[in-house]
């Protein structure tokens, strides 16, 4: 079992890390857990979760606490538990394609969900996958740093088809 408390689970992808992470503010405060995301240094966040729960847990302001601090963020709305919707697809490109970017120069990336598991997982994955890892292997790989990562299989389906 894992402990309940924030903490960033990074993995090497490349020449860079994306690491998983929950919400921010879901375990101790939300300024205590920003300033945890910003002492790992990200070069982007992809929030997976829905405005409301960044509101349930006094993160409203994330995205712009991130962007003062000179770290971009990407806004990807999911249900919990679920998988990008066509909204969501639309975006997936632009995003994927400035990770990408991040990776390639060694930077770094948090994606979180609520739990730092199902969502923030997928995304993760998917751009695993999306450099050339085989989905089974990466899915391995990522859950050997976070092991709830990817939890519904409609998440890995999403993820394995940036092959």
């Amino acid at each position: 079992m894992e402990l309940a408390e924030f903490a960033i689970y990074p993995v090497t992808v490349g020449a860079g890390q994306i690491a998983l992470s929950p919400i921010p503010g879901r375990y101790g405060t939300y300024e205590d857990n920003l300033s945890a995301i910003l002492h790992w240094g990200p070069d982007l966040v992809l929030t997976m979760t829905g405005q409301e729960e960044l509101d349930r847990v006094g993160a409203t302001d994330f995205g712009a606490d991130l962007e003062a601090a000179d770290v971009a963020w990407r806004h990807l709305p999911i249900v919990d538990f679920g998988a990008p919707n066509a909204d969501v697809d639309a975006l997936w490109p632009e995003t994927s394609s400035l990770a990408h970017e991040v990776l390639g120069r060694g930077g770094k990336i948090l994606s979180h969900c609520f739990g730092g598991c199902g969502r923030s997982g997928m995304a993760a994955l998917r751009l695993m996958v999306e450099t050339g890892e085989a989905p089974d292997a990466a899915l391995a790989r990522l859950r050997s740093v976070r092991s709830c990562a990817v939890e519904r299989d409609a998440q890995f389906e999403w993820a394995s088809s940036g092959v």
